[in-house]
């Protein structure tokens, strides 16, 4: 497994239309990449955003990154969209699960 987090806070000035039509796109285009494994996302109460996905290998989370209609809402997204981000990848991260019977 390849773990991606995507920490992230938006612009106070941002376009809410835009960016969630974006959003709801780029979900879409990433469930049909190959190699797609899931995607979650959760907001802070004071607004920072985090976003998780998970591929089934670094080959596969990179290709992602390289799809051309994702690079071009990749660059909308630093020019129109976020204040900050920082992006978290790793390959094969320790887990620990729990399962009440």
């Amino acid at each position: 497994m390849f773990l991606v987090v995507f920490r992230n806070r938006k612009r106070a000035d941002m376009d809410e239309a835009a960016y969630s039509a974006d959003a709801a796109r780029m979900v879409e285009l990433a469930e049909a990449q190959p190699g797609f494994i899931s995607f979650k996302s959760y907001t802070a109460d004071d607004g920072e955003v985090i976003a998780l996905s998970e591929w089934d290998s670094e080959e596969a989370a990179r290709a992602w990154g390289r799809d051309a209609e994702h690079l071009v809402v990749q660059g909308r997204g630093r020019a129109e969209y976020y204040a900050s981000y920082t992006l978290f990848a790793c390959t094969n991260p320790r887990v620990h699960r729990f399962e009440a019977e």
